[in-house]
């Protein structure tokens, strides 16, 4: 950025001087937000996290429940009664 040019309102950090090192490291600080690849990365964690519920809902729905077996991982058995 030239030293001539004041700052305009809104440009933040990138109206100071930085190393172009700073810059790359950094590069979200710098980036103008893109409103179209933000809403297309907020649809499809929305429809993800969806698919999560769903499949979770459907093993419960069929009798499954979750569980943590000997080695700590998280597992979907079938309910057992007592008779059995």
């Amino acid at each position: 950025m030239n030293n001539d040019s004041k700052p305009k309102p809104g440009e933040g950090i990138r109206s100071m001087q930085s190393t172009t090192a700073f810059r790359v490291i950094n590069f979200e600080l710098y980036a103008k937000p893109n409103i179209v690849i933000m809403t297309i990365g907020l649809t499809c964690f929305g429809i993800t996290l969806g698919y999560i519920a769903y499949m979770r809902s459907k093993y419960e729905s069929m009798g499954y429940y979750t569980a943590v077996d000997k080695e700590g991982k998280e597992i979907f058995e079938k309910k057992k009664s007592k008779w059995d």
